[in-house]
């Protein structure tokens, strides 16, 4: 019984707390790849050194490199020629959109990605992480609204009582 009770309580609060499995990446990895970037000697190792800086910043804690990491993968979307190089940027893309909160973007995105590729891990677990944000939001906002209504049919009861 009480591990019954110790699951509840860890999926009501995993619930409250939003984790997920996509990794995060701080600044000291960003400015290795930045370093990388500046340092690469041919066109194809920095178009490497790019992705991997991409990635860093689209999986970052702080909100202006994620927005970079999408802005530098908007634009080198167009120039992409191999698929699989667009399932990764379209990936990462869902990656920033997510951490930034924009989860029907986020979500539009990893159906780009499985639609290239159906069974791709990754894309998978990003979607069901962002399914998950998003009906713990609309829950969120259920509940917020039951209460607003509650507190205004309490104040209304407590209005008509005191005309009584």
């Amino acid at each position: 019984m009480d591990a019954k009770i110790g699951k509840f309580f860890d999926s009501v609060g995993s619930f409250f707390k939003g984790g997920d499995n996509i990794p995060w990446c701080d600044r000291d990895i960003i400015a290795g790849c930045e370093k990388e970037v500046a340092e690469a000697a041919t066109e194809e190792h920095k178009n490497d050194s790019l992705m991997r800086l991409s990635w860093a910043l689209v999986h970052s804690k702080h909100s202006d490199d994620v927005n970079r990491g999408i802005g530098m993968l908007e634009a080198s979307l167009d120039s992409t020629s191999s698929p699989l190089q667009t399932r990764e940027k379209l990936y990462l893309l869902a990656v920033g959109h997510y951490r930034n909160g924009d989860y029907p973007r986020s979500r539009q995105l990893t159906d780009r990605c499985l639609e290239m590729a159906p069974d791709w891990r990754q894309a998978l677990t990003l979607k069901k992480a962002v399914e998950d944000k998003i009906a713990k939001d609309g829950l969120i906002g259920i509940g917020i609204a039951t209460t607003a209504v509650g507190l205004l049919v309490g104040g209304i009861a407590a209005a008509v009582a005191r005309k009584n």
